[in-house]
């Protein structure tokens, strides 16, 4: 990769990085479901308008709209406000790895070769001591919730390779069209009404600034430059940049919110992180076709 590509990778991983302590300073103006309705609205508007009609078929723009808007960042923003810490949701949020590779191997038969099924045991041990350390000094339901999120973000991960879009600024555009009505739909069913009418009208700069940056730097910039490199370079050489997450997560979390990352939570980063890298790194072995008969012996000679 040109330098300047390897410095806009590092770009993209330290945006998604720092998002999640942001979505925390979030939480503290709107409700979950509600702050992900927004997200997802300045996204989608006004990008919508001038990114061209979608180039998939829309059965793949729904389904990976309701998958990863509406249940992944659903779930996750949940779990953050039941006090799921910002950098260890970046961590734990990571498995989507394995999540990825296993329902790959069901969806589309790619069977897991050794070193990536090694990986993925790696990082399920990780979130094992992740579990621990959280179990002791955490909320654990916020903890399972951001594990539901993980492994939300790998079906919506098999389903877009499924879509294969050509335009992942547009493909990204239009999925945020998607989950904005359900969101918001949920929103007054479980936050409510009064709460989420209260939440708009106590908007300032800081709470606009949030859903600015949640949506427009980490949605449409991350995803649109992610794409940009994909298109230029293998997933093998842009794929490992992904593991600059949780270091920018953790340690902007630990820098603006002063997070305490204990020993064992360094521990389990240190597995969780070399697994995943094994997870996503080695190779998957597709299904061989199947071996055409072999003509019989005067026909071979025959064509001769």
């Amino acid at each position: 990769m040109r330098p300047l590509h390897i410095a806009l990778a590092a770009l993209v991983a330290a945006v998604w990085g720092v998002n999640f302590v942001v979505i925390e300073l979030g939480l503290a103006h709107f409700p979950p479901l509600l702050f992900s309705a927004l997200r997802f609205l300045v996204a989608a508007l006004p990008a919508v308008f001038f990114v061209g009609r979608p180039k998939v078929a829309w059965k793949w723009v729904v389904g990976v709209g309701l998958v990863l808007g509406m249940a992944k960042f659903g779930l996750l923003f949940i779990g953050m406000d039941r006090g799921m810490g910002a950098g260890l949701s970046s961590l734990v949020l990571q498995v989507q790895a394995v999540f990825t590779a296993l329902f790959a191997a069901l969806a589309l038969g790619e069977r897991p070769g050794r070193v990536r099924v090694l990986g993925m045991g790696v990082a399920l041990a990780g979130i094992g001591v992740a579990a621990v350390d959280e179990g002791a000094s955490g909320p654990v339901l916020a903890f399972v919730l951001v594990i539901a999120a993980a492994a939300c973000w790998g079906v919506s991960n098999v389903l877009t390779r499924k879509a294969a879009p050509p335009d992942a600024l547009n493909f990204m555009v239009w999925v945020s069209t998607v989950p904005v009505l359900p969101l918001l739909g949920l929103s007054l069913l479980f936050e409510g009404g009064h709460r989420d009418a209260e939440a708009l009208a106590a908007l300032d700069w800081s709470g606009a600034g949030i859903v600015l940056y949640v949506a427009w730097i980490t949605t449409v910039f991350g995803f649109g430059a992610w794409g940009f490199l994909l298109s230029r370079y293998p997933a093998t050489s842009v794929a490992p940049f992904t593991l600059l997450v949780p270091v920018f997560g953790m340690s902007s979390a630990a820098l603006l919110l002063d997070e305490s990352v204990s020993p064992l939570r360094w521990c389990a980063a240190a597995l969780l992180v070399g697994g995943v890298a094994l997870t996503s790194l080695a190779g998957a072995r597709r299904p061989r076709p199947a071996t055409p008969a072999r003509p019989p012996k005067s026909q071979v000679e025959g064509a001769a």
